[in-house]
């Protein structure tokens, strides 16, 4: 039976989240302390040794690579950025950390500034979470008042409620003042981001992450779970599962584990039908795809995707043709409007999903959507646009029946 590892979401029910001195008790800002003792190379180097952080917020990229892009950058201004603009549908494990340990990430950022030479920072929070933006500038003011933030100015912005600003260049364009839209790369941000400066962003749980690693060591976090992405990872549990929760598990932990063990199963007499990781704009995986690690790799391979950590869970009961209705609708609504493909496709494709689910949908219309949706993938400016048509596409190849079966119902063909 699989069991809890914490690490990132190790302080959970110890502290008080708007007590600097609780996470002191339990060793906070100690790996801040010697990470200034150590010259800011060899901090990246830790990092690159611990087994190749990567990224918790979706992309998987090596951190460590993404520090010394922006440690080799000349400038005179160097920024840090946390992502905490979580936004993705059944993902809310950033909520979890920054409610109960909002220090663990500014010490992890304060790290980060010092490796790359930064003297400013930002935590650009979702417009919804005001209360947790309200705990960090306390978390800041109290880390201010006792000096362990010297030589960096952190600032707490929030967003106005945009799923895009989770991409990082439309996030930077935001901080900015500017409208919310993605901007062309190259130029990645570690050579030009925030205001034209070398800027590193990364996610909640990445930076919640770096203490421990530069506490405990590289050496020991490498040897945590997948080879290839070590550590742990928090994932949040949704859908047609006993326990809708949320938890810190080994990378190397199957799907089936998290489901039966921390999920207690399915919460009906209904078989399991399709697990969605990720999040909304990730493919849907069948069961006999369980056994799967829950790592950035094993995933990919499985021809799913880790994404942000979110599982939704369906039994045989759901259509795929409604959750596929639910999940088009989304983007319509998220798109930023900056390209045509992503700005009319999305409108197009929760057009054509509307009509199969209400009723009024033709067989033609599987096709259509097979044609818009790669257009879409080929054409559309940043990834909200690539990936609309992703959960359709996954849900055409594997569950095409559901979509038939409601044509058909609907045309008198089948009773």
């Amino acid at each position: 039976m699989v069991q809890e590892m914490r690490i990132v979401l190790r302080n959970v029910g110890k502290i008080n989240p708007e007590v600097i001195d609780d996470y002191l008790r339990e060793g906070g800002y100690q790996a801040l302390t010697k990470a200034k003792a150590m010259e800011p190379a060899a901090i990246i180097t830790e990092l690159e040794r611990s087994g190749r952080l990567r990224g918790r917020g979706g992309a998987g990229f090596n951190t460590g690579f993404k520090w010394r892009s922006a440690f080799h950058t000349q400038a005179d201004q160097k920024y840090i950025i946390c992502n905490a603009d979580e936004g993705e549908p059944g993902t809310y494990k950033d909520r979890i950390i920054l409610e109960h340990d909002p220090h663990t990430v500014i010490e992890g950022m304060a790290i980060a500034a010092y490796a790359i030479g930064a003297t400013e920072g930002f935590i650009y929070c979702r417009a919804e979470y005001s209360e947790i933006s309200s705990l960090l500038e306390h978390a800041v003011k109290q880390a201010e008042e006792k000096g362990l933030l010297a030589g960096l100015k952190l600032h707490v912005v929030c967003g106005a409620g945009a799923y895009v600003c989770g991409e990082e260049t439309a996030l930077i364009e935001s901080i900015e003042g500017k409208r919310g839209e993605p901007r062309l790369k190259p130029p990645y941000p570690t050579v030009s981001g925030l205001w034209g400066k070398p800027t590193v962003v990364n996610n909640v749980e990445t930076f919640a992450a770096v203490p421990v690693i530069l506490d405990k060591g590289a050496g020991w976090f490498s040897r945590l779970g997948a080879e290839k992405y070590p550590g742990t990872k928090i994932f949040c549990l949704s859908g047609d599962v006993k326990n809708r929760t949320w938890c810190e598990v080994p990378t190397d932990t199957s799907l089936r584990a998290i489901i039966e063990d921390i999920g207690g199963g399915m919460r009906g007499s209904e078989p399991l039908k399709a697990v969605q990781v990720g999040g909304s704009s990730c493919p849907f995986l069948t069961p006999d795809k369980l056994d799967t690690s829950v790592d950035f790799d094993s995933m990919s391979v499985a021809g799913a995707a880790l994404g942000s950590g979110s599982i939704f869970v369906m039994d045989a009961s759901r259509s795929m043709v409604d959750v596929t209705y639910s999940i088009t609708r989304f983007f319509q609504h998220e798109s930023c409007g900056k390209c045509l493909p992503c700005r009319e496709g999305t409108m197009r494709l929760a057009a054509l999903a509307e009509g199969i689910a209400g009723g009024t949908g033709s067989r033609k219309d599987l096709e259509t959507i097979r044609e818009l949706g790669t257009f879409m993938n080929q054409a559309s400016f940043c990834p909200l646009g690539q990936s609309a048509a992703v959960p359709v596409f996954s849900a055409l190849a594997q569950f095409e029946e559901d979509f038939r079966q409601r044509i058909m119902e609907e045309e008198g063909e089948c009773k």
